[in-house]
């Protein structure tokens, strides 16, 4: 039975009043989005560039240092090396296998310093071999090798303890004819301090992004200039250099601290103009983005350097203004593609009239809108088949749901379950509702099992909201005129209202931790308020 009237036209309104007000809310900030940001220029002198880039060459399609098969030919080294001889003096190096031992005599060529780096990890036979290793090279190219740099992060790894990091600076002293180092966070230096005493200067990473408590990028360089001083006050007359800083350009937002490409171009600028201008050694991270790193840290993880992975483009000039999009031409299509399939749909039905229509039209708009921001984001952070095959799925399942619903006329929504047996049993379907149906029982478990491992598991998490948003507008709005709500959907209701609240209560005010919230409960709470037999279908 069809609900009253008066109820068809109050959904109709609700559902054109939500999607014209997601719609506006989604095009206002993508407009801010599109709008050049001024900020410091960077001005070195004639002839001046970066003092240091950290170098990894993985940066094309499979290629990752996790695979013990990968090795990085000369011609890409050289193409690389000759891209960032442009912006910089110096690289720097995390290991000497997979190719990296040809880089010293490529840099030479160049005029490109190097800091060595030898990775020491679990194993102590393979970190006997890459040290010796490491030894020899910077050995036979002290012209071009600034320092050995013994370990990254071990001690914060917890791979090795003190006394053996101990131990290897102390022979890589022995042995080698450059000068020696260990790089670590700033904190686990401090914590670790004796072993300044063995080092020719002490490399610290500050990285306001990943402090334990985030930093947001108005108060990051002074973040950066107080650790420093701290860190130089702890060692003394030991000379400092920082080892590793910088800032991503996109990915997930840690409470204040938010990536992004005008936040990456700020950072950078500021950072180098304080760091040449107080006279501080320092080396940022990283001169090309790695997409493998999104393996180990999320999207995150792949979005630190200052040049595009595929085609080595500079994400950002080093003066004048900054926008975070260049185009709304993207958007702008997809709202209008999607606009006009939902208005032939609706149009082309039984029922139709003119309030129906717009409302139809405006959801299939938004739904339009979320699609191309989706396809860029997907492209930014899957990082394999199985995510594009899992969340692309997901990802069409909510396409669909607002051209489903363009053949939807009022009627309740029956539960999934009785949506499978009339799909399933061939009977004469009068509308689309059964497929409503199909998609919000599918939805709400995909989301359950998002926000449930958000929620235990967030650090190199993104919020998913850009997956769950057109179906949070639909249902969240539909949700109150249906009827046959099953035990299934009101138990992944409630772990997605639970899961969407306690990850945002430990980020209240991030905005990314927020949109997650509000579209949580709008999928969750017509699930767990309304009365299961509202408008139950006779």
């Amino acid at each position: 039975m069809l609900p009253p009237r008066t109820d068809r036209r109050a959904l109709w309104l609700s559902l054109l009043a939500s999607s014209v007000a997601l719609l506006a809310l989604l095009f206002s900030g993508l407009v801010k989005q599109s709008r050049p940001v001024p900020m410091h220029d960077l001005q070195l002198a004639a002839g001046e560039k970066l003092k240091c880039v950290s170098y990894a060459p993985y940066h094309r399609p499979g290629q990752t240092p996790l695979d013990a098969e990968t090795r990085i030919e000369r011609t890409q080294i050289a193409a690389d090396l000759a891209a960032l001889a442009e912006i910089t003096d110096c690289v720097r190096l995390y290991s000497v296998n997979q190719g990296l031992e040809q880089v010293p005599e490529v840099a030479r060529a160049l005029g490109l310093k190097v800091l060595l780096g030898a990775w020491i990890g679990y194993d102590p036979v393979i970190n006997a071999i890459e040290l010796e290793r490491a030894i020899a090279l910077a050995n036979a190219h002290t012209d071009v090798v600034r320092a050995l740099v013994v370990g990254n992060e071990v001690l914060l790894r917890r791979e090795r303890s003190e006394d053996e990091m101990r131990a290897l600076i102390r022979h890589a002293k022995t042995h080698s004819q450059v000068p020696v180092t260990y790089a670590d966070v700033w904190e686990f230096w401090t914590r670790h301090d004796s072993l300044a005493a063995e080092v020719d200067f002490v490399t610290v990473h500050i990285l306001p992004f990943w402090e334990d408590d985030p930093v947001d990028i108005d108060l990051a360089l002074a973040h950066v200039a107080d650790t420093r001083r701290a860190v130089a006050r702890h060692f003394g007359d030991k000379p400092i250099l920082i080892g590793e800083t910088g800032w991503p350009s996109a990915g997930r937002q840690r409470e204040h601290a938010r990536p992004s490409r005008v936040n990456q171009a700020r950072y950078i600028r500021e950072f180098v103009h304080r760091a040449h201008d107080e006279g501080w050694d320092y080396n940022l991270i990283e001169a090309i983005d790695q997409p493998w790193k999104r393996r180990l840290e999320g999207t995150v993880g792949g979005h630190w350097g200052m040049l595009e992975a595929d085609d080595l483009y500079p994400k950002f000039p080093l003066a004048g203004p900054v926008a975070e999009r260049e185009s709304l031409f993207g958007p702008i299509g997809g709202a209008l593609i999607g606009g006009l399939l939902a208005c032939l749909l609706a149009a082309t039905g039984r029922r139709t009239h003119l309030l129906r229509v717009s409302a139809l039209t405006a959801t299939g708009a938004v739904g339009g809108v979320i699609a191309v921001l989706h396809w860029e984001h997907a492209h930014l952070a899957y990082r394999d088949a199985l995510e594009w095959s899992l969340l692309g799925g997901v990802a069409a399942l909510s396409g669909l749901v607002p051209l489903v619903l363009a053949r939807w006329h009022g009627e309740p929504i029956p539960d999934a379950a009785r949506a499978r047996h009339i799909l399933w049993t061939h009977t004469r379907l009068r509308s689309k509702a059964p497929s409503l149906g199909l998609l919000r029982g599918l939805l709400l478990f995909a989301a359950a099992v998002a926000a449930l491992l958000l929620w235990v598991d967030p650090r190199y998490r993104d919020f998913p909201t850009l997956l769950y948003l057109g179906p949070a507008l639909v249902f969240g709005v539909i949700g109150w005129w249906r009827s046959g709500i099953t035990a299934t959907e009101r138990s992944c209701a409630a772990v997605i209202a639970i899961g969407v609240i306690g990850r945002w209560s430990t980020e209240m005010t991030n905005p990314q931790a927020i949109a997650w919230l509000l579209t949580g409960l709008a999928l969750a709470l017509p699930v767990l308020l309304v009365r299961a037999h509202q408008h139950e279908q006779r």
